[in-house]
């Protein structure tokens, strides 16, 4: 099975497209990052509230059950993620960037509504959990088309030496999202009162994720489109999609995914899970637990250009091994010191630290999958790497690693996750070349 990335190094700088003139380079980025950004925020608001919402929408006595089904209920988000980014992403290298983008802001707009408006299972009973797995289907689905054309057209309108930070930007508008979901949570939890807080506050940050529709439609409505879809009985045009992708680079397919696991466990423990850890096992109280968050998000949204540039400067391999073997070296020791020292300091220090080998690896395994794709296929091509595995090793990570800690006993158990999970991505990246500064098709 052939990749799909010709080797040739660089005579010059890739001639930027057409788009990339006449619109500024800055402006692209912060169309595509706040729109994107808006888009993450939606889904990810999610984890912080998990407690709370197993409480309000799953008939489980004991607060694990409840846990449990309301982590579960944030991973059914990602079985959707890869019929999405199929979907939405041939829709996007058949039609454009722009209109792919579109519809994903509709359907994400549609989830955040299902949970503003979904009454709680005391006064539904059981309509109430369904409609809250079907508003986690909708965002999924969207998100899985968002990330391959958003992340293609940010790459597009870069030249051959600047693909790392274009790309990075990507992983920064996911940080502003974390964080601004982190603020919002953090802002309510500490606001409002017990009471007010379950009875409504936790719908206001699914209520402000509304705006992604006309904010995220106004921001993104100037935009050109860097790739055209190809004419009907152009050549390739019927192989372009789901044949070409699993058989014309199966090989493609097969690495990025694995490729992709190291960061997205990680990714999913360290910026996601800890404020459920923080509250059931190290008895933090949740207002301070939240604080998590926003220490990751920082240390994402401050880091991600950085890592893009430093890709771009070593190469994408070097970049994505070392800060995989950090984080391999550091996981077990710093959450054996979270349980030894159970503190709002400790928790916030472990986060830091872990979640700098986790942004300068994230950052160059998006963008070196990427850059394995061919044009015609690149946005359906990531989206189907990236959403399978973050489906199978980060939308159930925190499901995972809960589960983990109630069978072994072990408070540590879910950094052998995200070690196993490391191990195995290091397969992936033995099996794919070098990108960085080759010219891509």
């Amino acid at each position: 099975m052939p990749t799909s990335l010709p080797a040739q190094p660089l005579d010059g700088a890739y001639a930027a497209p057409p788009a990339s003139r006449a619109a500024p380079r800055r402006r692209v980025i912060a169309a595509i990052t706040i729109g994107n950004g808006l888009e993450f925020y939606d889904f990810t608001v999610y984890s912080f509230f998990a407690v709370l919402i197993g409480k309000l929408f799953f008939p489980v006595t004991g607060s694990f059950g409840q846990l449990m089904l309301s982590l579960a209920t944030f991973g059914v988000g990602f079985v959707a993620r890869p019929l999405g980014g199929l979907l939405i992403g041939l829709y996007a290298d058949r039609v454009g960037r722009k209109p792919a983008m579109a519809l994903t802001l509709w359907l994400m707009g549609l989830g955040s509504l299902l949970f503003v408006v979904t009454p709680t299972y005391a006064q539904s009973g059981l309509a109430a959990p369904l409609l809250i797995v079907l508003a986690r289907l909708l965002q999924g689905f969207a998100l899985g088309g968002e990330v391959g054309a958003s992340t293609a057209l940010l790459m597009e309108y870069a030249d051959d030496h600047s693909r790392g930070y274009y790309g990075s930007w990507q992983l920064f508008s996911q940080g502003v999202s974390v964080l601004l979901g982190a603020v919002v949570g953090l802002s309510l939890t500490n606001g409002l009162s017990p009471d007010a807080l379950q009875s409504w506050g936790w719908r206001v940050p699914f209520a402000i994720g509304i705006l992604v529709i006309p904010l995220g439609l106004y921001i993104r409505r100037h935009l050109e489109e860097t790739a055209e879809a190809p004419a009907a009985g152009a050549p390739g045009h019927e192989r372009a999609g789901l044949t070409e992708i699993f058989r014309g680079h199966g090989r493609v397919v097969v690495a990025g995914v694995l490729v992709t696991i190291g960061g997205t466990s990680a990714t999913y423990i360290v910026l996601h899970y800890m404020t459920s850890y923080a509250v059931t096992v190290l008895k933090i109280p949740l207002g301070l637990s939240m604080a998590a968050g926003c220490v990751a998000a920082l240390v994402q949204v401050g880091l991600s250009a950085y890592a893009g540039r430093l890709s771009d400067r070593i190469g994408r391999k070097p970049a994505i091994l070392w800060s995989r073997v950090a984080m391999l070296v550091l996981v077990y020791p710093a959450f054996l010191l979270l349980n030894a020292r159970p503190s709002l300091g400790t928790l916030l220090a472990v986060v830091a630290m872990l979640a700098l080998p986790l942004v300068l690896n994230v950052v160059p395994s998006v963008v070196l999958i990427t850059e394995l794709f061919p044009r015609r296929i690149r946005a359906s091509g990531l989206s189907v790497v990236y959403c399978i595995g973050v489906l199978v090793f980060g939308g159930f990570a925190q499901l995972i690693a809960t589960w983990l800690i109630e069978l072994t006993g072990n408070a540590s158990a879910p950094a052998l996750y995200v070690i196993g999970c490391g191990l195995i991505s290091l397969v992936g990246l033995a099996m794919v070349p070098e990108t960085a500064g080759k010219r891509l098709d």
